[in-house]
């Protein structure tokens, strides 16, 4: 690890034991041992001294005894797809700091004890900012997409009931209809690896034709997560209120990376994810509606104890009464602002990823799967003629490829893959982008790759 990020990481926990002395002194009284305090305090500053000249040794490994450091985002560029728009910003950081014990949130909770009403901190003003931030009417927080799915599901869908999901929808989609005792219907991709709206309504077609009746439900990905293309959503949405079924649209790799208009798609429920896509820890995510369906997917519990006859009756049912409790809820809205405003430039992070990919077919045999020109950060490409010819041969096979990118401070393709890999580059400086760019050439260069440079 880089000696500057080991003793940043070192005294930022050497200052933890400072706060330790600090959260088991009395009020108002300093650590009991001053001693003992004013040594930390020198450590601290000794740890600082060797960050400041770069030198030193480490003097922690582990946090915990068996937990390592991860240094992943300070020591390379990470190109993983499930987690370029889920790194914290600063404030997230902050925030997990600051509200790491368990129910922090619950300080100030009072009636009617659920927490989008908890107004310090403000935690109901947030849940109106992401319901205007999608333009929808009412928005919960949950503990990521899939709880998302899920509360939808159980609220919408009967044993029996048929779902029609994507060729391409994530695992998520298809556990929430099979928790819910329906049945998937895939819509087929078009040549593109598209779902769009002519599509939809043909299967529509197809199980009204062989059930007698409308599917419960519709979910479609914005962007799939295979290879990143965009789906005609606001086709799907209008094809959706022409049957009169409730439409889902899955945003876990577009809301908080681009905008997002959940009125303008035509959709009933928005499912975003905070982990993947809104710099928040996980597991993170928002699920949004209209007022049509509000009191059905957020309904409150009517159930009475046989004994007690005890109610919960603001206890949401579909929520478990309260989701996000503590840090991951206050490092998400610590990240908002931020992430609000970088949906405005989701046209650049588009330009650095078609730069990437542009760069990438200039090495023969390579080839981008996902539709082109890009219209996401995240893409799938294929090297099977050009890096997967070298790990034919190659002692390592495909971990060659690996291991050329760690040399080169890259980290987050598939270990050992050289044919069809998925990479990202949202998020990333174009100093980065182009660092990125020019190494994959020189590693195809190094292996004897013709790379084709365009005049630049």
């Amino acid at each position: 690890m880089d000696i500057r990020v080991q003793k940043t990481f070192e005294a930022l926990f050497a200052l933890e034991d400072i706060r330790e002395m600090l959260r088991r002194s009395l009020p108002g009284t300093g650590p009991a041992d001053m001693k003992s305090f004013k040594e930390q305090i020198r450590q601290t500053r000794s740890i600082l001294d060797d960050l400041e000249a770069g030198s030193g040794n480490p003097q922690i490994t582990k946090i915990g005894g068996t937990l390592g450091i991860r240094s992943r985002e300070e020591e390379y560029v990470n190109i993983q797809p499930i987690q370029a728009a889920g790194r914290l910003t600063p404030e997230a950081r902050k925030a997990l700091i600051a509200y790491g014990d368990g129910y922090s949130t619950c300080d100030s909770c009072r009636k009617p004890f659920r927490l989008d009403k908890i107004s310090k901190p403000p935690i109901a003003d947030f849940h109106q900012e992401l319901a205007d931030f999608l333009n929808m009417d009412t928005v919960r927080v949950v503990p990521g997409a899939r709880r998302g799915f899920q509360a939808v599901t159980s609220s919408l869908v009967k044993p029996g009931d048929q779902v029609i999901v994507s060729s391409l929808a994530h695992y998520t989609e298809f556990l929430a209809v099979e928790a819910a005792g329906g049945i998937v219907k895939e819509v087929p991709l078009d040549e593109n690896n598209i779902i769009t709206a002519d599509g939809t309504a043909e299967k529509i077609e197809s199980v009204i034709s062989e059930t007698g009746r409308t599917p419960a439900l519709i979910m479609i990905d914005h962007f799939d997560y295979q290879f990143a293309n965009e789906h005609d959503v606001e086709g799907i949405g209008k094809v959706a209120r022409q049957y009169d079924i409730p439409f889902l649209c899955n945003g876990a790799y577009t809301v908080g990376v681009m905008p997002v208009d959940g009125k303008k798609i035509g959709a009933d429920f928005i499912v975003g994810s905070g982990h993947k896509s809104m710099a928040s820890p996980a597991p993170s995510g928002v699920l949004a509606t209209t007022d049509e369906w509000a009191d059905i997917v957020f309904r409150t519990t009517q159930m009475k104890g046989d004994l007690t006859n005890r109610k919960f009756g603001v206890k949401e049912v579909e929520m478990l009464g309260c989701t996000l409790m503590g840090s991951t809820l206050m490092a998400m809205i610590a990240s908002f602002p931020a992430v609000k405003e970088r949906t405005q430039n989701w046209n650049v992070e588009v330009k650095k990823s078609n730069f990437l990919i542009d760069r990438l077919l200039e090495i023969e045999g390579s080839a981008v799967l996902s539709e082109y020109p890009r219209k996401h950060a995240l893409s799938k490409v294929d090297t099977t003629g050009s890096f997967d010819v070298v790990a034919d041969h190659h002692k390592r096979r495909g971990f060659f490829f690996s291991d050329e990118l760690s040399r080169k401070g890259i980290v987050g393709e598939f270990a050992g893959a050289t044919r069809k890999w998925k990479l990202s580059t949202y998020g990333l400086s174009w100093e980065k982008v182009n660092y990125l760019a020019d190494s994959l050439q020189e590693i195809a260069e190094t292996h004897e790759l013709k790379v084709n440079r365009a005049d630049r």
